[in-house]
């Protein structure tokens, strides 16, 4: 994944913990993917299948958004921004709870990216004090 990025964003914590988050994400969810892609007996798909889809959509967003707010001038696009990185974390918090309800042994890994997610929004918080 490249994204054109100024010099000092690879240098930002919340960056690299984003980065860490997309690939931690992306390998969770291939592996819940192996388990759930399976029909159940009576021929119907696995719900779940989609959380993990998700979670790899909504965490590859996270590193754009974050490269939005930096670049942007204009306080009120900023904010949306902001925003916008709030609501994406919200949710991939929210569909990994929901994966760890699933039937696979991939979910005994949710709990690593929760925490992830958990250290990225105290990042989230400091970082955005020093806009």
């Amino acid at each position: 994944m490249s994204y054109h990025l100024p010099s000092h964003l690879s240098d930002l914590p919340i960056y690299k913990k984003a980065m860490d988050i997309i690939v931690l994400s992306r390998s969770i969810s291939t592996y819940l993917n192996q388990d759930l892609a399976y029909l159940n007996a009576d021929g119907s798909e696995d719900h779940h299948i989609y959380f993990s889809g998700d979670i790899v959509q909504q965490s590859s967003n996270l590193a754009p958004q974050i490269i939005n707010v930096e670049q942007e001038s204009c306080s009120d696009k900023k904010s949306k921004h902001l925003e916008s990185l709030d609501y994406l974390t919200t949710r991939l918090y929210s569909n990994c709870k929901r994966l760890e309800k699933s039937n696979s042994n991939g979910r005994d890994y949710l709990p690593i990216l929760r925490g992830e997610l958990k250290k990225f929004r105290k990042l989230q918080r400091t970082w955005m004090l020093t806009l």
